[in-house]
């Protein structure tokens, strides 16, 4: 059995309630449950306690951030969760400070994680067409990836020494969801992460 913590990073708006975010935390929640993992969820809009959110991270095998991409990052309330649960964690919880020692106080930065073994997975919400990514042609993001514009979401994790799993994306959410396909995707996207690492841990 795997231990996951799944994070509802999304934040309420009138012409963003959310749903979607919504449904596929309850969606990941129902099928690695049926899997057999032990799965938490936090849904930061709701609040949250800071010291059972750093235990939380403790505990997890795996975390799954789920959240929208807000002008180009996180929501501000996932980001205000991310201020204050990975600051608190610093005292050796989930990292050791910075990486850096006063022998060599240059060198290691970012390399103080104290979750090395544990994995994550981004999936994310965009208003932005699948088209827009990998494509030099596209003028916005000049040929990135969705990796490429998430990167400080990956540092974060890196800065735990945590290690990746392959990010999931819906595209063009607001103006031509494909809501379904969507879901279809996102459940093989689990079944084919998780299903295998149980399998192995087996």
């Amino acid at each position: 059995m795997t231990k996951i913590l799944i994070l509802n990073g999304a934040q309420p708006y009138a012409f963003a309630p959310g749903k979607l975010n919504e449904a596929f935390t309850e969606r990941a929640r129902t099928a690695l449950t049926a899997m057999g993992h032990e799965v938490r969820v936090t849904t930061v809009a709701e609040g949250y306690d800071v010291e059972a959110e750093v235990e939380s991270h403790q505990w997890a095998d795996a975390v799954i951030l789920q959240f929208p991409v807000n002008w180009m990052g996180v929501p501000w309330v996932f980001k205000k969760y991310m201020d204050e649960i990975f600051t608190a964690g610093m005292d050796g919880r989930l990292c050791a400070g910075d990486g850096r020692t006063e022998h060599a106080p240059k060198a290691n930065y970012g390399m103080g994680g104290s979750l090395a073994g544990t994995k994550y997975m981004i999936s994310a919400t965009f208003n932005a067409p699948r088209e827009a990514f990998d494509n030099i042609d596209e003028p916005f993001f000049q040929g990135g990836s969705v990796d490429d514009l998430l990167r400080p979401v990956h540092l974060n994790a890196r800065f735990f020494a945590m290690s990746p799993l392959p990010t999931f994306a819906s595209f063009d959410v607001m103006k031509n969801p494909e809501i379904e396909s969507d879901f279809a995707r996102f459940d093989a996207h689990l079944a084919r992460l998780f299903a295998e690492a149980e399998h192995v841990a087996a």
